[in-house]
């Protein structure tokens, strides 16, 4: 959700831009920050495994194009800023055009196959959480914790709209916007201090696991309460081990991307027992 820090075009001897390559597609239309598809594949998996529903599958395409479309906005933004026009500059309005249209006709889908329209109140309650991250891209801070955190939560109303488009009411929809926000914030955090780790940095991995311990009890909270069932626990309970293993001196050394995919393979097991939590628990 959050891109990395763009530099500005090379300069010529005079302050316009100097001759350079046409800029690659993919720079302009794709996110840089990796993480972000892994922020919105488990909104979209869960969602879509509890209440399937076409409307939903358009929601899941709109939202795609949403993060799509901040990588040009950002780079627009930023080229704005500098009262510049470089040749991505033009590329970026190209593309921006391209996803904003698809946005829209997925949206329209959504509306056409719904028939209302109670599935954008998860969206709305999101937007100060999505504002707070593109303030932070607007000032290029976005690698900080707080956009990074307000971003992928704010992803995670995704699973609660795609529940209400599909005839869910809103109060258990928002439930499961809220238990991936238990998985996505702790995330962000353990894979922040692995990375410093990694880069042998001193790193102090109380908070992090304090993080996995709070989401671990809401989980055992929520078992014991009758509203899911166990595997809410185990979801939790694997977190909290990846964190204790990954932060520890006894945690093998890996690669970024490493970190990185098993990040994504880590939040595709949390969506599928937590899954299993709802329909176990009827």
């Amino acid at each position: 959700m959050t891109p990395t820090r763009r530099p500005a075009p090379a300069q010529g001897p005079a302050g316009g831009a100097a001759a350079a390559p046409r800029p690659a597609l993919r720079a302009v239309a794709l996110p840089i920050e990796h993480g972000a598809w892994g922020f919105l594949l488990e909104p979209a998996l869960l969602g879509l495994l509890l209440a399937w529903s076409p409307a939903g599958l358009a929601l899941a395409f709109a939202a795609l194009m949403t993060l799509l479309l901040q990588t040009p906005v950002s780079l627009l933004a930023a080229d704005a800023r500098r009262g510049k026009v470089y040749p991505r500059t033009r590329l970026a309005r190209r593309v921006a055009a391209g996803y904003a249209a698809a946005w829209a006709i997925g949206l329209a889908l959504a509306w056409q196959a719904a028939g209302e329209l109670g599935w954008l109140w998860p969206a709305v309650f999101a937007l100060p959480l999505a504002a707070v991250q593109l303030a932070y891209d607007a000032r290029n801070r976005a690698r900080e914790l707080v956009p990074e955190a307000a971003g992928a939560v704010a992803m995670g109303a995704l699973a609660a709209v795609i529940a209400v488009a599909a005839g869910w009411a809103l109060g258990p929809a928002l439930a499961l916007w809220g238990l991936l926000a238990l998985r996505a914030v702790p995330a962000i955090v353990y894979v922040r201090a692995r990375l410093r780790l990694e880069r042998g940095s001193t790193v102090s991995p109380g908070p992090t696991w304090a993080l996995h311990g709070a989401a671990l009890l809401v989980g055992v909270g929520v078992w014991l309460a009758g509203w899911l069932a166990w595997p809410v626990v185990v979801a939790y309970a694997l977190l909290f081990a990846r964190a204790a293993w990954g932060l520890s001196p006894w945690r093998r050394p890996v690669a970024a991307k490493v970190v990185g995919f098993g990040e994504i393979g880590f939040g595709v097991a949390t969506v599928l027992l937590l899954a299993a939590a709802v329909v176990l628990a009827g």
